[in-house]
């Protein structure tokens, strides 16, 4: 899924260039780093990427030569709609073949730890169960949903699966604490395993409308009249998350597997200091760019404008620097800056 436009990486991420598209993580986009990893466990013939007609030019150019598959949303109508597109795809190679759903903004640490854990993941799918990958907790993190976990319901290659008592929205901190002493609850990856033939039933049972409208686009695969028919139902889909239509309403039992491999939604620009604390300087400074420090610490620089950011005495901000704004933060505040787009809409 790579159809998002977020505003917490603003002013580097854009509507033009959201984060999925940016060089944040390595030197490759978190986009490019989402493709490599899905090596591991699946045929790059066999991935479909989704985006928004906005993206599509500059994905082909960031997957070419790459044998991946790029489906085009005409608008964004959120999670559902963006998974059914893909599973109508993905059935014509398997309605019963295990489809893994990735957000192509997220960073994992311990590759071929994750990779053998979606292997597990799918052994479970194939029986027509919903999977997700739930993340043990080291902090009362108020950024993330939470899963709340039940009791162990088997094993899949080794690994324990257990049973999803319910969803949790982002708590605020104190519950957040309560969730980390517990050891119940799992960080929310946003990551989920099932076959086309479940998912698509359970968008039939849980979201009838969507599922009408994705059988009309259905019909239209393979004719001349695709493109019409997706720019006329699409857009008129219900706006939804997958999350709320389906994970927090279906009968079907979901299943969850603890994981620690290093993950990270990257969720603001602390979060990538966070992320990237080891590639600091002596002063705790992280220069993604062009930039130089005197007597400054604990500063995040991020720069992909053609000249110098240079900082003198400060502590704790991030600096972002683009071609046509600069912004600066207090470290601390910088899941705040997704007020400056709301702002400038506004204008």
């Amino acid at each position: 899924m790579a159809g998002g436009s977020g505003t917490r990486f603003w002013p580097a991420s854009r509507e033009h260039l959201p984060k999925q598209f940016l060089k944040i993580t390595s030197d490759r986009t978190m986009l490019e780093e989402t493709v490599v990893r899905i090596r591991q466990f699946a045929q790059l013939n066999q991935t479909y990427v989704v985006v928004g007609r906005i993206h599509a030019e500059l994905t082909a150019q960031i997957l070419s030569g790459s044998p991946a598959k790029i489906l085009i949303e005409p608008t964004g109508r959120n999670t559902a709609a963006c998974i059914g597109l893909a599973a109508l795809s993905v059935k014509r190679l398997g309605e019963d073949e295990p489809i893994v759903v990735l957000p192509a903004d997220h960073f994992i640490a311990d590759v071929e730890s994750f990779a053998q854990t979606v292997r597990s993941a799918a052994e479970t799918a194939r029986q027509g169960a919903i999977i997700t990958l739930g993340v043990k907790p080291d902090r009362p993190e108020t950024g993330y949903g939470y899963i709340h976990t039940g009791d162990e319901q088997g094993k899949s290659l080794g690994q324990p699966y257990f049973k999803v008592r319910r969803f949790v929205e982002k708590p605020d901190y104190q519950t957040a604490l309560g969730y980390l002493s517990s050891g119940d609850y799992l960080w929310n990856s946003g990551i989920f395993v099932f076959t086309a033939r479940t998912i698509l039933e359970e968008i039939r049972v849980c979201l009838p409308a969507l599922y009408d409208g994705l059988m009309e686009i259905e019909e239209a695969i393979g004719h001349a009249n695709y493109q019409t028919v997706l720019d006329d139902v699409y857009p008129k889909l219900e706006s939804i998350s997958i999350d709320y239509g389906v994970m927090e309403k279906t009968a079907k039992p979901i299943y969850v597997f603890k994981t620690d491999f290093g993950w990270s939604d990257v969720g603001s620009w602390q979060a990538l200091y966070e992320l990237r604390s080891g590639e600091c300087d002596a002063g705790g400074n992280l220069l993604l760019g062009d930039a130089m420090v005197v007597e400054a610490e604990r500063n995040l620089v991020f720069s992909n404008a053609d000249r110098k950011v240079a900082l003198l005495g400060v502590e704790d901000l991030v600096v972002v620097d683009t071609p046509d704004v600069v912004m600066v933060a207090r470290l601390d505040r910088s899941q705040d800056v997704k007020r400056f787009p709301e702002l400038l809409k506004k204008a």
